[in-house]
C-alpha cells in the first residue's frame, strides 16, 4: 500500500471534516484540501522533474505543507529522506552525503546550506525552494506548486520499493539512515489502528512531525503543536496544553522529556486535560513517578501507553502506564530494569547471549532462558530490512533465518523475558560496563540512585583500565530545586549505592550540571560523552 493514496479513501468519507490543523497559525484543511494540496504539490514537483525512485531531502519546518509534501512525494514514488536538523554540523553532512540525493527540497535557509557546503549535495541536480527568496532561489513551491485541482494518480509499490530513509537518533554513535519500504508505513499505520484504535473522530497532537502521516490516513485529525521538535524538554507548556483544549485532542504521542514539562505544569496549576484519553510516551526509559504524575491530569478514562522499539523496528512491543504502577514499577525501582511490555501481534523476541560481533545466522546463536539479561532481538513485519549505503552496520544489526525465510535484527539493547512475556529493558549492549566482578547495565544500576530525591537522573559509565575490565563510574545531575551542596549528594550516594549487590563495587562518583541527550527526544543520555568527561576528571 501507498501511504500517500488513503487520503483518498479518507476523503470519500470524511472529506470536509477538519484533517490538519497548525496550532501556531491557526491555519485549518479538510481531509478533501490536504489532498487536493499533495495532490497539486505532486504534479507541479513531477513537472519540475522530480521522477519516481528520485531521492529527495525534505527540509522544511513542522507544518501542513510538510505533510502535504510527504504525501506528495509518496504519491509519486520519490523516496523522502528526513534528517533531524538539530543533529550537529558534522552529522547533518555526514548523512547527507551517505544518502547521496537527488532532489533537494527545502527553505531558502537549507538551499543555501547546500551552495556553501557543496560536495555533500554533489549528487543534488535539482533544488526547489520552499518559501519567498524574492526570486534568488527560485519561484516559491508554496505559491506556484498549490494551483492545480486535479487528482494525481499515486504510484502503486512494489513490497521492496524505498518510500522513505529515516535517520536514527545517534544515542551510540553516528546516525544511521534506515530503509522504510511501503510496506513497512502500511503495517505500522494498521497497528496504530488496530493496537490503539486511532481512526475517525480522534484528534491527535504528535509531537515527532511524522506521526501526522499516520493520523490523517487513518481519518484522525492531526494538530500540529506550536513548539520546536527538535527540542521537546523545551516545550511551552502553556501553548502545548492549550492546543490540547482548544482542539479537543484525544490521543498525543511523545517523548516522556515532553509529558515530564507538561504534567508538572499542569498539577502546579490544577488542569486535567478532560479530553485527552490515550498518552503514547516512548524514546526513554519512563519512571514511575511521571506516570503517577500523568494520571493525576488525565480523566478516569485516560490511559498512558508505553510502546518500546527503535527507528528500525517500531512498534514491537507495548504497556500501559496503569500495569507498569500496579505490577512492575516497585521491581525496576529496586533494579530490575524497565519493564516495556508484551510482543505486539505478528512480533517474536528472543533474547540471545551478548555479542559485539556479527552474526550471520541464527543458528549461531545462544538462545537465553526467561530471566537471563541478554541481547534483544526481534522479527516481524515492522522490523526494516537494512541501512542505507551502509552495509558494515546492516550485517551487524541483522541475523538471518534462512529455515524461515526472515531475519532478526538485533536492537542494540540488552533486557529479559520474564515468566509471563514480558519484557524488561537493562539498558543499550553499548553502555554495558564490564568490570573484574561481572557484567554491569546501565539502568537497573542508575535505577538505585535515582532513589534520592535529589537526583534529577543518573548515568553509569565505563572507564578504561589496564586490560579488558572497566571502572565503573556513577555520575548524577541534581534536581534543579536542590539546596543540597555537591559534596552532601556525592556522601549520600555513595552510601545508597553501597546498600545495593547492583552498585556496591562502585567507588567513583562525580556530579555534572546538564548531561547531553539526544535531539530527538531530549531523554536518551549520550553516555559516551560522559565517560569521555568522567575519564578527564578522574
Amino acid at each position: 500500500m501507498n501511504i500517500g493514496k488513503t487520503l483518498e479513501e479518507v476523503v470519500v468519507e470524511r472529506g470536509d471534516a477538519i484533517g490538519l490543523i497548525e496550532a501556531a497559525t491557526g491555519r485549518t484543511l479538510t481531509f478533501s484540501q490536504l489532498d487536493r494540496l499533495s495532490n497539486s504539490y505532486s504534479h507541479y514537483l513531477k513537472k519540475r522533474g522530480v521522477c519516481q525512485g528520485d531521492r529527495v531531502m525534505l527540509m522544511v519546518k513542522p507544518s501542513a505543507d510538510f505533510i502535504a509534501l510527504t504525501f506528495a512525494l509518496f504519491k509519486i514514488g520519490a523516496p523522502v529522506i528526513l534528517i533531524d536538523p538539530g543533529m550537529g554540523y558534522k552529522n547533518l553532512i555526514r548523512c547527507i552525503d551517505r544518502v547521496e540525493p537527488k532532489v533537494l527540497v527545502g527553505i531558502p535557509k537549507a538551499i543555501l546550506f547546500s551552495g556553501i557546503f557543496p560536495k555533500p549535495f554533489s549528487t543534488v541536480k535539482l533544488r526547489i525552494c520552499c518559501g519567498t527568496s524574492f526570486g534568488l532561489l527560485g519561484e516559491n513551491l508554496y505559491t506556484s506548486g498549490s494551483k492545480n485541482e486535479h487528482p494525481f494518480p499515486a504510484y502503486t509499490p512494489k513490497k521492496d520499493d524505498l518510500a522513505a530513509i529515516i535517520f536514527t537518533t545517534g544515542s551510540t554513535g553516528a546516525p544511521k539512515g534506515v530503509r522504510y519500504e511501503h510496506d513497512i508505513f502500511a503495517t505500522q499505520r494498521q497497528f496504530i489502528k488496530e493496537y490503539y484504535g486511532i481512526g475517525p473522530g480522534d484528534v491527535d497532537q504528535p509531537a515527532f512531525p511524522l506521526f501526522a502521516l499516520f493520523s490523517t490516513s487513518l481519518g484522525a485529525t492531526a494538530v500540529i503543536p506550536d513548539m520546536d521538535p527538535t527540542k521537546p524538554a523545551s516545550v511551552d507548556a502553556q501553548k502545548f496544553i492549550a492546543s490540547i483544549k482548544k482542539y479537543g485532542v484525544t490521543y498525543s504521542f511523545g517523548s516522556p522529556a515532553i509529558w515530564n514539562v507538561v504534567s508538572r505544569y499542569c498539577i502546579e496549576n490544577d488542569i486535567t486535560l478532560h479530553s485527552l484519553k490515550k498518552v503514547l510516551m516512548a524514546g526513554a526509559p519512563i519512571s514511575g513517578e511521571l506516570l503517577q504524575r500523568m494520571q493525576q491530569i488525565l480523566p478516569a478514562d485516560g490511559e498512558v501507553h508505553t510502546p518500546y522499539g527503535a527507528t528500525e523496528s517500531l512498534p514491537i512491543v507495548s504497556m500501559t502506564g496503569s500495569e507498569i504502577l500496579s505490577s512492575t514499577w516497585e521491581k525496576s525501582r529496586v533494579g530490575a530494569g524497565t519493564c516495556v511490555g508484551r510482543p505486539l501481534p505478528t512480533i517474536q523476541i528472543r533474547i540471545i547471549a551478548i555479542s559485539d560481533e556479527a552474526i550471520d545466522s541464527i543458528e549461531d546463536v545462544q538462545f537465553l532462558e526467561s530471566c537471563e539479561i541478554g541481547e534483544i532481538i526481534v522479527s516481524g513485519n515492522v522490523v526494516t530490512r537494512g541501512y542505507d549505503n551502509n552495509d558494515d552496520e546492516t550485517r551487524l544489526a541483522k541475523i538471518q533465518d534462512p529455515e524461515n525465510r526472515t531475519f532478526w535484527h538485533r536492537m542494540g539493547d540488552t533486557g529479559y523475558l520474564d515468566e509471563e512475556g514480558r519484557l524488561w529493558f537493562c539498558g543499550r549492549r553499548a553502555h554495558r560496563v564490564t568490570t573484574r566482578l561481572g557484567t554491569m547495565f546501565t539502568i537497573p544500576c542508575e535505577a538505585i540512585v535515582n532513589e534520592h530525591p535529589d537526583v534529577l537522573r543518573s548515568a553509569l559509565v565505563g572507564i578504561k583500565n589496564q586490560g579488558d575490565f572497566q571502572v565503573p563510574v556513577m555520575i548524577v545531575e541534581k534536581n534543579k530545586d536542590s539546596t543540597i551542596s555537591d559534596e552532601q549528594l556525592i556522601q549520600q550516594v555513595e552510601q545508597l549505592s553501597g546498600e545495593s549487590d547492583l552498585t556496591s563495587q562502585i567507588s567513583h562518583f562525580l556530579i555534572h550540571k546538564s548531561f547531553p541527550v539526544d535531539i530527538r527526544h531530549n531523554a536518551k543520555i549520550f553516555r559516551e560523552k560522559l565517560a569521555v568527561w568522567a575519564e578527564e576528571k578522574l
